[in-house]
Parts: structure tokens; C-alpha cells; sequence
């Protein structure tokens, strides 16, 4: 597998494939706080857009501390930090977007090639400390600073993630017992649950760069209680270490936070023992040893065109909305004008030919048509029969007589056609607005077998009334034929959402005939008052077994 391969790695099934305008190209990794993806901005220049996990959007005091977080990190700017561009804590879910760095994370760095030497240690703290004085400056506290959060560029670190991680501190999501941060890269103050400060920061500092000095964590590996323990009980072995690094190490891994060394200490430290190294080009040529080839970035993904034949997948793109309710009544109108003009041509239609039969079937009157003489006595009131040849319109000879309408002749009726699929984007349920089946952008109060969410139930569930619904368990791109199958023996009309999730699929049989698949897109239900369905709804007009 090569480098592309591995950075950027293609979209799934439950992946959207825009986010606010952002068109995805690739799925760039997942972490405690959602999904991370390769976009591009208007002009191509690559972004970062993290999602965040609904589990976490659907806490308000989440909501509220990211909201916080993220108004802060817009003013971080920094050399060694990634650049918060764009961002909206309120949307559904929450999300934000910074540049893209093109670059290994250190992590994956010394994973491929073990422990960094000296010089890019060197290197790689004074850039992580830079960007700390960046990030401190606007009063924010990284609190999660370890391998992972640190991309290796050519021309240096970049930091990212700073500040976000005090928005999840405390939710729900973090109720199994897990703390925020890794612990492996924690300080003391921080795995006691006492007060972060910057000085927090230059800790998991010390350990970001141990972990990249020795190839693997200063305070050992194993269950995160036992790391924790040595953390806070016993002081870090330097002995382990590089000789003329360990006086650096003392200062950054100090048990007190007010011992510790600054941002700015780290930095001029660091400096003075690059010396010459440090050139002005953007770092030593070891450094860029480390860093590896860049992988080639993936080009933005074009607009779709104006003519595509089924809507995006995934989250509406800005501007989608649903039909309001002048565009329904004005789109009922021209369709009850419609019927009533066909149903009136269909009137006249028969006038006429019964005002011909009429005129065939007077006293003295013959016609001849394709050789068939045709007569009738007036005022008979018994039905007419007619013998068809060729050319008498039945399209074949020997056809059945027509009796009962005047005029009429039986036509082999066509084999059905496999029913059309009408896909409908982006459509929503909650408590008190059902998704209708026969009327999905409206109007589906009065459908018996609309599917409606309720949360009655532990994880809520999907009532589907008259019709009869199954969740497609394991499936990815459900045809109609497989509804079919699955529905042809189904008798539930109710389906639990415990075990659902982004990409379900759920196939409904609606007395009407017609069957739909509806996708689950998005799933909020940790607040029961508040909880919603989101996702893409096909529907096969009078397409059940039955109505076949």
C-alpha cells in the first residue's frame, strides 16, 4: 500500500459527501470527536473538516464549550500551528475546517522509522513550543497535545486540535470514565482531575518529545489507570534519554507546574543547541529526511451538474430547502388542473365516438371500413358488436370483440415496466413531523402509513402505522427487489433504533403498493424531546408483490 493510499482513504458508505458547501474527497481519519475528511476550499486549496460525532452534538453543554473554543482558535496564528479557517458550532452536527498540512503525523512518523535523532527532536520542540505560545496567547489550552496531534511538514510541526478538547470535557460522551486527553501523554495535575493550565501543556510536551526520542511512551505502555499511576506517582526515568536533551526533559516533565519551563524558555533552549543547523530555509536536512515523500493530494471534487439524475447523498448542500407551502398548493393546482384536463378530454373522446356509432347505426346508413360493413337498428338499446380485420385498429386480426363501449377496440395491453425509482434527498422526521410515503415533501399527517419517530422506547424506534417495515441489516445500496423479497413475508409495523445507526437502510411496504427505502443519515436521539431522523428516502410507486 502506498502513501496516498494510506493518508487519504476513500469515502464510505456512511460518510457524507459534502459538509456545509465542502465537497469530500477522501476520509483522512477518526478520533473521540468525530470523523476527519480532505476538502478544498472555492479557490483548491486543501482543507481539514472535522465532523463531530452526534453523541457529542447532541449535548447542549458540548455545544456551548465548542461554541467557546471554537471563537478562540479563529485568533490563534501561528508558523507552527494549523489554521482554523472556517467552522459552524451550531450546524447539525458541528463542524470545523482547517488547512490541510501535507505531512506524516509524528506518531506515524516513528512508527515507520523509529526513534527521531537528536537535531529532530530539537526541531520538532521548538516548533511544538512556538505554536503553544501562539495558542496560549488567546487563552487556550491544548489539553490533548501527544503524537497524533503533531503533523510532521517539511518545513517543520504543526499543531492542531488546540483547544478543542475542553469542549467535550464533561459530556455524556465522556461518562464511561474516560478523561479527556491520552494518558500516556497527560500531566500530573491533569490525571487528578486538578486545574489545567499552559503549564499542562508543556508537560505533554515533554512526553510528545520523549515518545519521539525513544520510539515509544517515557511512562511505559499498558491499561491507561496503570500509566496514570506512574504519572503521578514516581518521577520519569531520563536516563533513558539522550545525554545533552535530559536538562530540557527535567524542566518540561517538573511534577510542579510552576517548575516547569515557558514556551518561550523551550524555544531560545532549543535554538541555541541547533546552532548552526538551524538555517533559515525551514530546518535541517534531517528533519526533512523524517518527514518522508509527500503524498500526492487528491484534486477537489467537481460541482455536480445541474442535470444529475438523483440528488446528493449525504448532508443538503447550503441553500437545499425543502418546498414551502405556496410551492406545494401551487404544485397540487396545476396537478388537479392536469387530471381535470385529461379526465374532460377523456369525456369528449367518448362523445365523439358515440356520436359516430350513433350516425353508423341510422336507418339506411353503411359503412365500410378496411372491408367490414357495419349496420345497427336504431333504438335497439342492445349492445353493438363489431368483427375486426386488418386495419380495424386492434392491430391484429381474429381480435376479440368489444362489447359494452361504443366504438371501442381491445389493444394488447404492454408488459409492465420495471417502476422508476423517485429519490428524495434529505428528508426528516420527528415527533410531530412524519415522513409520508405517498407525499414525502409534505402533506404526510393524513398518510396511515407515514413513518413517524417516537421515543417512547430506550433509543427511540420508527412507527411505520399501516405500512409494514424491516431494517436491512449489513446492507449498503438495497435494490427493490430485495425490499421486495424482504418484505414479502413482513408483518412489523414498528422498528427499534437502538441498533441503528449512519448508513442503515430500512425498507417499507405502504398499503397504497408502493415501496420505499429509506438511508439513515443522521441519528439524534440522545435527547428524546428533542430527537430527529434525517436521511434519503427512495420510493417505488405500486411496486409491492401484491400490486405486481
Amino acid at each position: 500500500m502506498d502513501q496516498t493510499t494510506e493518508v487519504f482513504r476513500p469515502l464510505q458508505a456512511d460518510d457524507p459527501v459534502a459538509v456545509a458547501g465542502y465537497r469530500l474527497a477522501a476520509r483522512l481519519g477518526a478520533g473521540g470527536m468525530g470523523r476527519v475528511y480532505l476538502s478544498h476550499t472555492r479557490g483548491g486549496r486543501p482543507v481539514a473538516l472535522k465532523v463531530v460525532r452526534p453523541e457529542l452534538a447532541d449535548d447542549p453543554d458540548f455545544r456551548r464549550r465548542f461554541r467557546r473554543e471554537v471563537t478562540a482558535a479563529r485568533r490563534v496564528r501561528g508558523a507552527y500551528t494549523a489554521e482554523l479557517i472556517d467552522a459552524d458550532p451550531d450546524a447539525t452536527p458541528p463542524w470545523l475546517a482547517t488547512l490541510y498540512v501535507p505531512g506524516p503525523s509524528l506518531a506515524d512518523a516513528v512508527a515507520r522509522r523509529g526513534p527521531l535523532p537528536d537535531a529532530a527532536v530539537l526541531w520538532l520542540m521548538a516548533g511544538v513550543a512556538e505554536a503553544l505560545q501562539a495558542i496560549h496567547a488567546e487563552g487556550v489550552v491544548h489539553r490533548d497535545l501527544k503524537p497524533s496531534n503533531v503533523l510532521l511538514a517539511a518545513d517543520g510541526p504543526r499543531v492542531i486540535d488546540f483547544g478543542i478538547a475542553l469542549a467535550a470535557d464533561g459530556t455524556s460522551y465522556t461518562a464511561t470514565g474516560s478523561t479527556i486527553g491520552t494518558p500516556a501523554f497527560m500531566a500530573p495535575e491533569q490525571a487528578t482531575g486538578g486545574e489545567v493550565t499552559a503549564a499542562t501543556d508543556v508537560f505533554a510536551l515533554g512526553q510528545t518529545a520523549a515518545f519521539a526520542a525513544l520510539g515509544r511512551p517515557l511512562y511505559g505502555e499498558g491499561p491507561g489507570v496503570n500509566v496514570l499511576y506512574r504519572i503521578v506517582h514516581s518521577e520519569p526515568d531520563l536516563s533513558l534519554l539522550p545525554e545533552p536533551l535530559r536538562p530540557l526533559f527535567a524542566r518540561c516533565l517538573a511534577a510542579d507546574p510552576a517548575e516547569r519551563a515557558t514556551p518561550a524558555e523551550i524555544v531560545e533552549w532549543c535554538r541555541r543547541r541547533l546552532g548552526a543547523e538551524d538555517g533559515a530555509g525551514g530546518g535541517p536536512a534531517v528533519w526533512r529526511e523524517i518527514t518522508g515523500p509527500q503524498a500526492a493530494v487528491p484534486a477537489p471534487v467537481p460541482e455536480p451538474t445541474a442535470v444529475a439524475p438523483r440528488p446528493l447523498v449525504g448532508y443538503p448542500p447550503p441553500g437545499w430547502l425543502r418546498p414551502t407551502a405556496q410551492e406545494r398548493r401551487t404544485r397540487r393546482r396545476r396537478a388537479a388542473l392536469m387530471s381535470v384536463a385529461v379526465a374532460v378530454g377523456a369525456v369528449l373522446a367518448v362523445i365523439l365516438a358515440t356520436s359516430v356509432m350513433d350516425a353508423k347505426g341510422r336507418p339506411g346508413a353503411r359503412h365500410t371500413a378496411g372491408g367490414v360493413t357495419t349496420s345497427g337498428s336504431p333504438g335497439s338499446g342492445g349492445p353493438r358488436s363489431s368483427a375486426s380485420a386488418s386495419g380495424s385498429g386492434s392491430g391484429s386480426a381474429g381480435s376479440s370483440d368489444t362489447e359494452g363501449v361504443p366504438g371501442a377496440a381491445r389493444t394488447p395491453s404492454a408488459s409492465p415496466a420495471q417502476p422508476r425509482a423517485e429519490d428524495y434527498g434529505g428528508s426528516y422526521l420527528n415527533a410531530s413531523t412524519p415522513l409520508s410515503i405517498e407525499h414525502p415533501y409534505g402533506g404526510g399527517k393524513d398518510d396511515k402509513g407515514a413513518l413517524r419517530l417516537g421515543c417512547r422506547t430506550i433509543g427511540c424506534e420508527l412507527d411505520a402505522g399501516d405500512s409494514t417495515i424491516v431494517q436491512m441489516y449489513g446492507a449498503h445500496g438495497t435494490t427493490l427487489d430485495e425490499c421486495r423479497l424482504i418484505l414479502k413475508d413482513a408483518t412489523k409495523h414498528r422498528w427499534t433504533l437502538t441498533g441503528a445507526a449512519a448508513g442503515s437502510e430500512f425498507c417499507v411496504r405502504h398499503p397504497s403498493g408502493d415501496v420505499a427505502l429509506f438511508v439513515l443519515r443522521i441519528k439524534s436521539t440522545a435527547m428524546p424531546e428533542a430527537a430527529f431522523l434525517e436521511g434519503d428516502l427512495t420510493v417505488w410507486r405500486n411496486a409491492s408483490e401484491d400490486a405486481a
